[in-house]
């Protein structure tokens, strides 16, 4: 059993490491002041051909895969959680449904830009009353002709508002079947389409950096050609891809507890009390090293549940625990962290402070730890019937 990552995915983690530190680092804590949303640098993360990890080469994509795609937002994740939020919906749950379901046509126009890093993707799912139950939307496409006319609204929508976003791919409801089961189909809605309207800049507790927002759409004519997929079967598709959504959070929630605990070691060596560092506290200590612990136990559900995906194997119950997991190991790692650094963690300026906001997403994001939780039940179950 082997555990060293390959050479080309340990190039490509140096490769993000090196750009995190000089292009986002510097300027993270600022633009979350600001809430700014940096185009700048997804535009350059799309040159080193990292816009598009997941998918085909031939869509401007590099086809990484999903260990190397870890290793990537584990180096990203680490600096700003903001820019590797946005790029987790991005590749994932954005471009996805495109490069899995999409017409050669659809991949042209529309995958081709958003792997290239010339535009950033964005999913459109959640709405102001339906979120974990997925089935609940109340979002209507109907058919009009040859086309469909789209009425309704998403809600908590990141990448959506942004100079350099596309479009939003949105998952309606087409009709009802038999036994009056609903139908839903999956929608590409291209920026500036009539009748598509976009609210303002969520204030969020975290993710300040991150294009957050409502999405109306009143009588939004699509022409045929913008359905993704078969229609009927929109949730199925949307279904088939969240796993991969799952692996990116879980790799996100593992940059994060990393970057609390190396916070923490760094604080916890400088910091002096009563003549010694902190470090030499056994109080402190066991914090960290159960820290310490907890991430690497998360790293390996992460990278396991990654490693099934890039060999074709089902990893919906693993991408479930890796999430599952690896969130509320960020949660403790962060306000471990926190208590560390005291006083000094508590105020904005501090960089754990961040951290510690954009931690608890991470626990509600691409299905909350409830939902995870029912996942992995049923999965483990289902076996032993």
């Amino acid at each position: 059993m082997d555990f060293d990552l390959p050479e080309e995915t340990l190039a490509v983690q140096r490769l993000c490491r090196d750009f995190a530190a000089k292009e986002i680092a510097p300027y993270a804590a600022d633009w979350s002041e600001r809430a700014y949303f940096p185009a700048e640098v997804f535009r350059k993360l799309g040159g080193l051909g990292l816009m598009g990890m997941l998918v085909d080469e031939a869509y401007g994509g590099a086809n990484a895969g999903f260990v190397s795609y870890v290793a990537a937002m584990e180096a990203l994740g680490a600096v700003d959680q903001s820019v590797a939020s946005a790029w987790n919906a991005h590749s994932t749950i954005a471009s996805l449904p495109l490069a899995t379901f999409g017409t050669e046509d659809q991949k042209q126009k529309w995958l081709a830009p958003l792997a290239s890093g010339q535009n950033i993707g964005a999913f459109g799912l959640t709405e102001p009353t339906a979120g974990s139950d997925a089935a609940a939307i109340r979002t209507q496409a109907r058919r009009d002709g040859d086309g469909w006319v789209l009425n309704g609204t998403k809600m908590f929508i990141s990448n959506a508002g942004t100079e350099m976003s596309l479009g939003v791919t949105v998952l309606a409801v087409t009709g009802g079947g038999d036994g009056g089961k609903k139908r839903f189909g999956t929608f590409f809605v291209p920026d500036g389409t009539p009748g598509y309207e976009k609210g303002q800049p969520l204030r969020k507790l975290g993710w300040h950096a991150m294009d957050t927002r409502e999405l109306v759409f009143t009588d939004c004519r699509l022409t045929g050609d913008h359905l993704i997929g078969e229609e009927g079967n929109g949730l199925r598709q949307f279904l088939e891809v969240l796993d991969a959504g799952r692996i990116s959070v879980a790799a996100l929630a593992l940059s994060l507890a990393q970057a609390a605990l190396d916070l923490a070691i760094r604080h916890a060596g400088d910091r002096h009390q009563f003549g010694r560092p902190l470090s030499g506290f056994q109080a402190v200590g066991h914090k960290l090293a159960d820290m310490a612990t907890e991430i690497e136990a998360a790293r390996g559900l992460v990278y396991r549940a990654a490693w099934l995906g890039d060999r074709g194997r089902p990893f919906g119950k693993e991408a479930a625990m890796a999430k599952l997991y690896a969130s509320e190991v960020a949660n403790r790692a962060a306000s471990a962290s926190v208590q560390i650094h005291g006083g000094y963690g508590y105020i904005r300026e501090s960089e754990i402070s961040r951290f510690y906001a954009d931690a608890k997403i991470l626990e509600i994001g691409e299905g909350t730890n409830e939902v995870q939780r029912n996942v992995i039940a049923k999965a483990i179950t289902s076996t032993h019937r």
